[in-house]
């Protein structure tokens, strides 16, 4: 099961509202569980150099089904998971990538954000993964 557009779309909006609420322009990625991209929004005034980030952070999550925020801890120097981000063509693995569930908890993609502190990306992505039914 993948995520549809319909469910990618209602995740952006939930995270265009939360940005603007905490302030903030993001560069917004859904990716299905195989990492395509299915839809992506650029704020008005969201950095160009954030685009790619917000992928690589839908992407990483995805294929590791976890949210980058617990990938953050174990690719530190002397964890088991150092230099992981020079895999596959590049990944990102601080927050801002969060894993979508069905209501089977089966994951059905992924949201990554980017385009602030990291504790705003992810605050926005878990606004926009919630926001999947």
């Amino acid at each position: 099961m993948n995520i549809t557009l319909a469910q990618a779309e209602a995740a952006i909006a939930a995270a265009k509202i939360k940005a603007l609420e905490i302030d903030t322009k993001m560069d917004i990625s859904v990716v299905d569980a195989g990492s395509n991209l299915v839809a992506f929004a650029r704020m008005d005034g969201a950095w160009i150099g954030s685009v790619d980030i917000s992928f690589k952070k839908a992407k990483t999550a995805a294929w590791f089904t976890m949210d980058t925020a617990a990938l953050s801890p174990l690719i530190q120097p002397g964890q088991s998971l150092y230099n992981i981000e020079h895999s596959n063509g590049g990944l990102i693995t601080f927050p801002g990538g969060v894993i979508i569930k069905n209501e089977a908890g089966e994951v059905i993609g992924a949201i990554g954000v980017s385009g602030s502190l990291v504790e705003n990306d992810h605050a926005v992505a878990v606004a926009g993964a919630k926001a999947v039914k």
